[in-house]
């Protein structure tokens, strides 16, 4: 409940309407959709509706639009690829230390999530790679030859059951 109340402040800051959240709500779940029909989605003109769009994304409150691949229906193409959800604990949780982690993990393709996480480890990364040769190499780049990472646990993918990354709007 606090969550919603933090959410609701930070809008009204932001002087985001409930027609920009409407939009908002349509783009998590197709940013694939034209304009106008966007526009009739929220009940609004074409013009109004690619503005606000605009200035969501001027506020950096639209980060980018993606399409998400089905890994199933690729695989006989690009083969299925094997994901790892990895915690890892480092030695020193200085803020240098971080933000140093997360800048190293962050320049590799291969890592598509990065969450610093309490209590437990320190981070908590979703990784996608070809095949298992593929995880022991970026393993020894990001982990093995890193003197500040203590500990790394890994939990191997062998369903994905749902993703997602719509955020909860009200």
């Amino acid at each position: 409940m606090k969550y919603l109340f933090e959410i609701k402040q930070f809008l009204e800051f932001m002087n985001i309407s409930s027609m920009d959240l409407a939009l908002l709500r349509q783009l998590q779940r197709d940013a694939s959709v034209s304009n106008l029909t966007l526009a009739e989605m929220v009940h609004t003109s074409p013009a109004t509706c690619l503005r606000r769009i605009k200035r969501l994304r001027d506020l950096g409150l639209i980060e980018r639009h993606i399409a998400i691949l089905n890994p199933q229906k690729l695989e006989s193409t690009i083969g299925y690829g094997l994901t790892a959800i990895v915690e890892i604990t480092l030695d020193r949780q200085d803020a240098t230390a971080l933000e140093s982690f997360e800048l190293r993990v962050a320049s590799e393709t291969a890592v598509q999530q990065c969450y610093r996480v309490s209590p437990g480890p320190d981070f908590v990364l979703v990784i996608h790679v070809a095949h298992m040769p593929d995880y022991q190499a970026l393993t020894q780049r990001l982990f093995t030859s890193d003197t500040n990472v203590r500990n790394v646990k890994a939990f191997f993918s062998v369903k994905r059951s749902k993703f997602g990354a719509e955020l909860p709007l009200g």
